[in-house]
């Protein structure tokens, strides 16, 4: 893929966060890599997306270099670097500050597999991160950002749980590539706000049993998958 054709990939993915409502004035952003390349792109730090172009978007090395672009990258870029280099497998990462999934993270808490929309998508809960240290923020906020999801995925498969909540800030979602990311942000957003609802008529409310999580993820994900069409 051309380094044009990568900016003009990542600068829709970015538009569709505001078409999704994810994201208001500058709160959010999409990036995309080429692995090949090993060079990936991201939104620039504060440009409205009403006026943001194509051509805006911002070109960074895995190592941190600016290596094509006129303007600054997200203030987020080393926190989508981390993401990278730790989770071989994804393609496209997003940021957002989304209302229901937000609401989660500023509460501290994961967002259970209550339904089939859930485990659609994520297998198993929604996990959230430990606040960090007055040090991991004084020192390299964004990087040890990066560091602490990587940390909290651990013993976790990225690729099956393609999100996860930054404790007191908001998600990050991540995807094959910079529209899968964003798909899995809209998702993510919509499970949040289910779940808070279910809280809502039932406080106590039950995960979905595991047989039927099982089930609907492997319907749509792994070698048994069935949902769609044929290619």
């Amino acid at each position: 893929m051309m380094l044009s054709e990568l900016k003009e990939e990542v600068w829709k993915a970015n538009i569709d966060l505001t078409n999704h409502g994810l994201v208001v004035l500058t709160f959010g952003n999409v990036s995309g890599i080429d692995r090949t390349r090993g060079v990936f792109v991201i939104k620039p730090s504060g440009v409205s997306y009403t006026q943001l172009k194509a051509r805006d978007m911002v070109a960074v090395d895995l190592d941190g270099r600016v290596v094509d672009g006129k303007l600054s990258p997200s203030t987020d870029m080393p926190t989508h670097l981390l993401l990278y280099r730790h989770f071989a497998g994804i393609g496209g990462v997003v940021h957002t500050h989304s209302t229901c999934a937000t609401a989660f993270a500023q509460a501290r808490m994961p967002i259970p597999c209550l339904g089939t929309t859930h485990a659609d998508v994520f297998h198993g809960e929604v996990p959230v991160t430990r606040f960090l240290t007055k040090q991991e923020v004084t020192t390299a906020y964004e990087k040890n950002t990066g560091t602490l999801i990587a940390k909290r995925f651990k013993t976790l498969n990225p690729m099956h749980v393609p999100g996860v909540l930054v404790a007191g800030h908001g998600p990050f979602t991540w995807g094959r590539n910079a529209a899968d990311a964003v798909t899995n942000s809209v998702m993510l957003e919509e499970v949040a706000r289910m779940a808070l609802s279910t809280f809502k008529l039932k406080p106590a409310a039950a995960a979905l049993p595991a047989f039927i999580l099982e089930k609907h993820f492997s319907r749509k994900h792994g070698p048994g998958a069935y949902y769609g069409q044929k290619r």
